[in-house]
């Protein structure tokens, strides 16, 4: 699909998706990354949480991964929170594991792997966030 900025697409995918890995968890509730698996968690989503700093440990009830290629079920979304430089080894982990969509946090996007990812035919959310987008396309439920 390539790079998806079209509010109706963006949330088709929100609305078809169902299992969310979040790469770059923190136990810090002051961090981005876990403030908004909160809110998205709210969302029905179930929330995988991949970052080998606190695997084994529990955040927001769920188990923290070492990998992606550890996660047991299927993952729709790969919601990234690392810095731009670690985003290749993530994606190319992503892409070993599979997955339906790839989205970039603000702050995250390292612009060489979006473009590969969306020539390569992958869905994927540059720059927005997925708890704002949440809240914004998936409230009248």
């Amino acid at each position: 699909m390539g790079i998806i900025t079209d509010d109706k697409k963006i949330k088709e995918i929100l609305k078809k998706s169902k299992n969310v890995a979040v790469v770059g968890i923190s136990p810090n509730p002051a961090k981005p990354s876990y403030f908004v698996s909160e809110v998205v968690q709210r969302y029905g989503f179930k929330m995988f949480f991949v970052n080998p700093k606190y695997a084994g440990q529990t955040i927001l009830g769920e188990n923290v991964y070492s990998s992606l290629s550890e996660i047991p079920e299927e993952i729709d979304i790969v919601d990234i929170f690392r810095r731009p430089a670690d985003v290749p080894d993530t994606v190319r982990e992503a892409k070993e594991k599979g997955f339906k969509t790839i989205w970039f946090q603000p702050g995250t996007v390292n612009n060489q792997v979006v473009d590969e990812l969306a020539t390569e035919g992958y869905n994927v959310i540059v720059d927005r966030c997925m708890k704002v987008e949440c809240m914004r396309l998936l409230e009248e439920q």
